[in-house]
């Protein structure tokens, strides 16, 4: 069995905790922006279109996946106590949420600055795709996505009392690794067809290809 002993939280001042989560968000968004910049040049995007999307893309993006937890949990907690909805240090961002937000922000900026919405939800997409590698990587950290108990020997054993695992001494099949290789297959598929399709395609074939690992992957992955 692989041993995860690494606590979610790299550290502590007083009662505010810098999270591994957090930090693979910022890297992921980081990244993301530069591998899907220069192609939304390509694309004939300007510098002040770009800024003016992903100023108001990214928050919408993570305030998205929140609320599209959120409303996929029991509401009971969260009505009782509504501060809970904005409790992402206890867990909980759905990747849904995000692209529906996101691609919200882009058919309203689209529509206003006269540009091509099919071209910039191809650029999104390039961009999601490596954002959520970097967001697996907390995942794994975190023990907030795992599958079934298994004795396979690739199996992990969230050691550390702070992870999200609920326990710390068996096996559970890692099923963000199966998330974040299944992201790297799609990153190249993309990459390889990014400037031989019809502009909104390479979106439609981030969508499919998401939601078709979404399929395989729950075959394995406890709820």
């Amino acid at each position: 069995m692989i041993t995860v002993n690494i606590s979610p939280i790299i550290f502590s001042i007083g009662s505010l905790s810098v999270r591994w989560y957090g930090l693979m968000y910022v890297v992921g968004i980081t990244i993301g922006l530069l591998v899907a910049w220069p192609y939304a040049k390509w694309k004939g995007f300007t510098e002040d279109q770009l800024e003016k999307v992903v100023y108001w893309s990214v928050p919408a993006g993570l305030v998205g996946a929140r609320l599209y937890y959120v409303i996929q949990q029991p509401l009971g907690p969260f009505l009782s106590q509504p501060w809970k909805i904005f409790a992402v240090w206890e867990g909980g961002m759905a990747f849904y949420g995000a692209i529906f937000a996101v691609v919200l922000v882009i058919l309203i900026a689209g529509w206003r600055m006269k540009i091509s919405i099919l071209k910039f939800l191809d650029v999104a997409a390039l961009f999601a795709v490596v954002g959520q590698f970097f967001g697996r990587i907390g995942n794994i950290i975190n023990g907030d996505i795992i599958g079934y108990p298994t004795k396979l020997p690739w199996g992990f054993v969230y050691a550390n009392p702070n992870s999200f695992a609920p326990s710390h001494d068996i096996a559970y099949q890692p099923a963000a690794v199966y998330e974040a290789l299944i992201d790297i297959l799609l990153f190249a598929i993309l990459w390889t067809l990014r400037k031989k399709v019809k502009p909104g395609m390479l979106f439609f074939y981030y969508i499919i290809g998401y939601s078709i690992s979404q399929v395989i992957v729950f075959i394995w992955r406890d709820n």
